[in-house]
């Protein structure tokens, strides 16, 4: 007889919440591969992102919902390069690899894919494997962030966008701090989609300046 582990009360509150969540019934009616479309659909309507001819860098990108949205508004021109430790199913306009942004291996990859060509948006929606210690898991996240910031900075045009996941706390100050030397204009978003208990926002930095991100 096989017995089958028993969901703790944390996990069922989840899974009831996951299965009512509107952004996932709508994410399963429209087909995108998760409610994360909604965040960018959301922001790019408030501040337009997305434009044909572009080329998008996916930091993040498994299960693949922002590369979805990215083609769509592509329209058929221009290049989306997505990376994740997941790999991201095969999608049409979407070159990906399955690795780690942190391993140089990926980064490799990156820059073989661009080659010379500058990037017109980065996307990063990184977080790390969550230990429990909230602390260390924090630390971890801003770890990724400061990498996505570090690439978008090197590769950005002279009029690109960054955009990348946060969570308020510990490092977010700091964090910000450093968007504000790399970019002439920083700002907090925080989607409707983005769940309210949740502590995620987004900081959208544009027009790179390198003289500030050098001092």
């Amino acid at each position: 007889m096989v017995h089958k582990p028993k969901r703790t009360k944390s996990g069922r509150a989840w899974m009831h919440e996951h299965v009512t969540d509107p952004y996932v019934k709508r994410a399963q009616q429209d087909g995108y591969r998760s409610r994360a479309a909604y965040k960018l659909l959301e922001i790019d309507a408030r501040d337009p992102l997305l434009r044909p001819g572009m080329t998008v860098v996916d930091l993040g990108a498994a299960p693949g919902s922002w590369c979805q949205v990215a083609v769509e508004k592509l329209k058929g021109r221009g290049r989306v390069l997505a990376i994740d430790l997941l790999p991201v199913a095969p999608l049409a306009g979407v070159e990906s690899l399955a690795g780690d942004f942190t391993d140089p291996a990926a980064l490799a990859w990156l820059e073989e894919k661009l080659g010379t060509q500058r990037v017109d948006l980065v996307l990063s929606d990184m977080a790390p494997n969550m230990s429990g210690v909230a602390l260390r898991d924090q630390a971890r996240h801003y770890e990724l962030c400061e990498l996505a910031l570090d690439f978008a900075v090197q590769w950005l045009k002279p009029d690109g966008t960054f955009l990348v996941k946060v969570f308020q706390g510990v490092g977010f100050e700091d964090f910000r701090a450093r968007m504000r030397q790399a970019f002439a204009r920083v700002a907090i978003r925080k989607p409707d989609a983005s769940r309210d208990r949740s502590t995620e926002v987004y900081l959208l930095g544009r027009d790179p300046v390198a003289e500030r991100h050098a001092a």
